[in-house]
């Protein structure tokens, strides 16, 4: 008698083939995004098939953007998606690289099994090649910290190194300088949202430019002040309107025009309190986010206050932060508000928009990158690359060791592995054997993404590596083994 533990047509894969199945989607994820590796990567067009009202359309060559856009059914591809996640989150780049480097093992690990060794036996290899791999980064790692000058010169080459495989790749020398400013002016925090991207259609990408303080997307109310020095601010989440009874469902009945005359006079009267109240503040700039009425909004002007309505949540939880002020939502007890501050408040134009900027802000890490382009999807790409360099120089600031590029580090740990491999015995030293293979993938890839000779730029590169010149990589724009030391 058989028991059913499953619904009805649902499939169950066992052993090899649910170890095949597994390994073939992860391999598949990792082909599919290894194009796009590197400085000479190319860019992935994805088109949303459920696109309503905008054209769902993204141009792109971040692994994590790419990966999260793709519907997958696998469950170890889903895994190598989530890797990408939490790299995106953590670091901000090498989103594309944790999920090749996977499936690379992951390749390699199927030729084992071919061969009919045991998955565990694979494992115990791959561990002691972590164990070596990870010893031998650890100790090429250098921090130049204590050299200010030196420091900054090592951020620089990490943006660029970012952008290079980016949109921005031909102003990445520029770009670098502004995600460098951009994050020295936090002061070691990690906290990013002190720094604002502003995307801005028009104009070229070499228009972009880092600006000192908070730009808000917002216009300032007719009739009121363009310029505040000296600046007290009240961020508020408050409604502003006059014309709306605030009780669900209720009704009001009036048999002639002067009762409703008297109604809406009552309200006026009400809301001019409210301003009063908040006037009496000693405030002269006014942030809601909500809508703010003719009405209110007059008599603002009255009492000399620059009033910002409709300030979106992220637009006032920002300014709180980098003015030092607090949201506030009631003005019964103003000794208990927290108002902001910050040098001046004047209105700036950008392109053909208007916009309003807080200078000198409380917290001075606040600042702005203005990006400029030709198209939404050009800037939205931008503003992804910025991010990843910002979030990679913010980490980097937090943990100052540095390693090299250009395949140098993933050749050093290959060499370390080989090394550790031939005091291991038994079949877990083929495993290690395959592990640093895997690594040495890595520079095919990218040599193979720029149209080289990967074979033989390969060969040389490993060979240098083993003349104890630890410190070669390759240089993709001359297609050549270099000492990547200042590159």
């Amino acid at each position: 008698m058989s028991t059913q533990l499953f619904n009805e047509g649902a499939t169950e894969e066992r052993a090899e083939n649910a170890r095949l199945s597994n390994i073939i989607g992860a391999i598949a994820v990792g082909d599919l995004v290894k194009s796009t590796l590197g400085p000479k990567g190319m860019d992935k067009i994805l088109q949303s098939a459920s696109s309503r009202g905008g054209d769902g359309l993204i141009v792109t060559n971040d692994g994590a953007t790419i990966l999260k856009s793709i519907p997958l059914d696998n469950a170890a591809a889903k895994v190598l998606v989530n890797i990408s996640k939490v790299q995106d989150d953590e670091v901000g780049d090498g989103t594309t690289s944790v999920c090749v480097l996977a499936a690379e093992i992951l390749r390699q690990a199927e030729q084992l099994l071919d061969q009919r060794m045991h998955p565990q036996t694979i494992i115990d290899g791959f561990r002691l090649a972590v164990a070596s791999a990870r010893s031998a980064l650890e100790s090429s790692a250098v921090s130049h910290k204590d050299d200010e000058a030196q420091w900054r010169e090592d951020l620089l080459s990490i943006a660029r190194t970012t952008l290079s495989s980016k949109v921005l790749a031909a102003d990445k020398h520029k770009f670098a300088e502004v995600c460098v400013d951009a994050v020295l002016r936090l002061k070691g925090s990690t906290n990013l949202d002190r720094i604002q991207i502003i995307k801005k259609a028009g104009g070229k990408v070499s228009d972009s430019y880092l600006s000192d303080g908070f730009i808000l997307n917002k216009k300032i109310g007719v009739s009121q002040p363009r310029l505040v020095k000296g600046a007290r601010i009240l961020v508020a989440n408050t409604p502003m309107d006059t014309d709306k009874v605030k009780v669900f469902g209720a009704k009001i009945k009036v048999s002639d025009t002067a009762q409703l005359a008297d109604l809406e006079r009552a309200e006026r009267e009400k809301m001019r309190a409210k301003v009063q109240k908040i006037a009496a503040m000693g405030i002269n700039v006014f942030v809601n986010r909500q809508l703010i009425y003719n009405w209110p909004e007059q008599l603002f002007a009255d009492a000399g206050i620059m009033a910002i309505e409709h300030a979106d949540f992220d637009g006032v939880e920002r300014l709180a932060l980098v003015t030092g002020g607090e949201i506030a939502s009631s003005f019964d007890s103003p000794e208990l508000l927290k108002l902001g501050a910050c040098d001046t408040v004047e209105e700036i134009i950008i392109g053909e928009d208007r916009m309003v900027k807080f200078g000198g802000a409380a917290a001075g890490q606040a600042c702005t990158v203005v990006l400029r382009g030709g198209t939404g999807q050009m800037l939205d790409e931008a503003e992804r690359s910025i991010h990843d360099a910002i979030a990679v120089l913010s980490q980097t600031i937090a943990e100052p060791r540095i390693v090299y590029g250009g395949g140098c580090s993933e050749m050093l740990m290959s060499k370390a592995v080989d090394d550790a491999a031939k005091l291991v015995p038994g079949k877990k030293s083929i495993a290690m054997e395959a592990f640093a293979k895997a690594l040495r993938q890595m520079p095919t890839i990218l040599a193979d993404n720029a149209g080289l000779d990967s074979a033989d730029l390969v060969a040389r590169l490993r060979a240098a590596h083993y003349d104890g010149k630890s410190t070669s990589g390759l240089d993709l724009f001359e297609g050549d083994v270099v000492d990547v030391v200042g590159k």
